[in-house]
């Protein structure tokens, strides 16, 4: 096995989400994805694991968006950019509905 060195700008990174928050992403809906540390902005393959958030699916907000879509599992189910990353400052209020404090 030999190790190739990747052109510049010739491969993509992803990020692995559960369903049902990959198909709120999908739908356009969810624009905020919360995460415990910075990411990179740019554009990512949207992975979904193979498990599903089954408490999620009883969210309202959630439950409105996901209605006849397919949750697909354990693949690429599409692409996101990413456009900015920041923390919501302690004690403010959250940027979105979607989004998690100290996400």
């Amino acid at each position: 096995m030999s190790l190739a060195t990747l052109p510049q700008g010739d491969w993509i990174r992803g990020i692995s989400s559960r369903q049902p928050y990959a198909a709120c992403i999908l739908a356009g809906a969810k624009a905020v994805e919360n995460r415990p540390a910075r990411w990179r902005t740019g554009w990512v393959l949207l992975h979904t694991s193979r498990t599903t958030d089954q408490p999620a699916l009883r969210i309202p907000l959630i439950g409105r968006t996901i209605r006849g879509r397919q949750l697909v599992t354990g693949a690429v189910v599409g692409i996101a950019r990413i456009t900015d990353c920041h923390q919501d400052p302690a004690g403010s209020p959250l940027c979105s509905e979607w989004a998690h404090p100290d996400a």
